[in-house]
């Protein structure tokens, strides 16, 4: 499991413009690192509306957003283009890093069991150590809560 206070762990995902991001490039900067399920659903839209609605504090607090879901850089380019998003979203295809980070698991929705994403969300400081973990967060109100760890 990723604890607070402990280094993140590294990984190198293509992002939705076909570029390969790794974590430890970004050292220097805070990263906002959240995992959702599905591209273009109810919940995960709203969350990543309320960081496209908010943007300007991210990029205030110099903070670096990562998007993450098992989705495929088509379907994230789809994503980002209907909502305008202005952060860089990364195909976790395999979900090797959802799985490296403790968020990839068995879930349960309207009686059916299913593996998927926990909606997660790591904040990293600028040395690469996490700062924050937050689980199970809420669509609606999860970029404030990221926006006041920056803060703190």
């Amino acid at each position: 499991m990723v604890e607070e206070g402990k280094p993140a762990p590294d990984f190198e995902l293509t992002s939705d413009s076909g570029e390969s991001v790794r974590l430890s490039d970004l050292r220097g900067k805070p990263v906002v690192l959240y995992f959702y399920p599905k591209d273009d659903t109810p919940g995960c839209t709203a969350q990543a509306c309320g960081i496209r609605d908010t943007y300007g504090e991210f990029q205030r607090e110099g903070a670096v957003v990562l998007g993450v879901s098992p989705d495929d850089e088509q379907s994230h380019v789809k994503f980002r283009d209907k909502y305008e998003l202005p952060f860089t979203l990364l195909a976790d295809e395999g979900h090797q890093v959802a799985d490296r980070y403790g968020v990839w698991g068995e879930k349960k929705y309207m009686g059916k069991t299913y593996w998927g994403v926990e909606r997660s969300t790591f904040v990293i400081d600028e040395d690469g150590n996490v700062k924050r973990v937050m689980h199970k967060v809420k669509p609606d109100t999860h970029a404030d809560e990221v926006l006041a760890t920056l803060r703190s």
